[in-house]
């Protein structure tokens, strides 16, 4: 039987991904996409789930309402995922994804959602860091 983690692996070389950096240990890749703007998403084969993990930036003003409430609603377009913000003050896009009956769509989808999101979105992104 194969292992969730070599399905992972298996998905994303067949969607043209080269691994960085893995960790069958921890059952964790990382890839990039400078085209899609992805860069060092960290994929994570947790015990049931899938974690993607993609950071974008780091807020300099935690507490302005107008870029919270703006990644809120960049939030509402997004197909796949969501912005999260850790304790540190990092934006993070963040999906999840049922290993069990995980498919190489579900994957792709999520990963292309990232590129979208980061072709719409990245002036904002860079406007909301400095």
């Amino acid at each position: 039987m194969v292992s969730h983690f070599d399905k992972v692996k298996k998905f994303l070389f067949e969607l043209g991904f080269d691994i960085q950096t893995e960790d069958p240990d921890e059952g964790i890749v990382i890839i990039s996409d400078e085209e899609q703007g992805i860069s060092h998403l960290i994929i994570d084969c947790e015990d049931e789930i899938l974690v993607f993990e993609q950071f974008i930036f780091k807020l300099k003003s935690p507490d302005d309402s107008s870029i919270l409430r703006k990644l809120l609603q960049i939030n509402r377009s997004l197909v796949h995922g969501a912005l999260t913000l850790d304790d540190d003050n990092r934006v993070i896009f963040r999906d999840t994804l049922q290993l069990e009956n995980l498919d190489q769509n579900e994957m792709e989808g999520t990963i292309n959602s990232i590129g979208l999101m980061m072709a719409e979105y990245a002036s904002d992104f860079l406007k909301f860091a400095k």
